[in-house]
């Protein structure tokens, strides 16, 4: 890709989760074009559609949470890596605006997508679990899917709580983990 094709792809992706954020994933394109200050020719010869814009934003903001891991990972004591990880990681699905439920309800749940992104959180999960398993501080039997399950339903179970029976609810299967 050329370097300004490239900017413009980047920036489209950068004004997308925005417009997404504020507006959920039905928003406007136009006003993603509009606001990345591209036409919409731009936009559509890099997204031919909506979901292709939706996957794009996705994948991005799954590598950020992944990116996120790597820097817990040589930042972190191997005790709080854990515990780091999956406020992250329940951030990403408390804030995620509908672009996961929007992709599953195209996507086969076994698409490229979804795949490359489970990958990549499964590897990024084993990278703050490990340490913590080899030192003692996390059950030796949990798995980084168990991990990634764990943070999903957290998640979506604190979605509508009010922010200290989040905290608790957190707190309470943090705890769990370390038995």
């Amino acid at each position: 890709m050329r370097a300004d094709a490239r900017r413009n792809y980047e920036r489209i992706v950068s004004t997308a989760r925005e417009v997404f954020t504020e507006h959920g994933p039905d928003a406007p394109l136009d006003e993603v074009a509009k606001r990345a200050e591209v036409g919409s020719g731009t936009l559509y010869r890099h997204f031919p559609d909506r979901l292709a814009l939706i996957e794009a934003v996705y994948r991005d903001e799954v590598a950020r949470l992944c990116a996120r891991a790597e820097v817990i990972a040589e930042k972190s004591e191997p005790e709080q890596m854990v515990d780091d990880w999956l406020r992250d990681q329940v951030d990403f699905i408390v804030n995620g605006h509908g672009l996961a439920a929007s992709l599953k309800a195209a996507l086969d749940k076994e698409s490229p997508v979804f795949e490359h992104c489970r990958a990549m959180l499964s590897d990024a999960a084993a990278s703050v679990l490990t340490p913590a398993q080899q030192i003692g501080a996390i059950r030796k039997d949990l798995m980084p899917r168990d991990l990634l399950k764990l943070g999903h339903a957290i998640g979506t179970a604190i979605q509508t709580a009010p922010p200290d029976q989040a905290d608790r609810i957190m707190s309470v299967m943090l705890r769990g983990l370390r038995d």
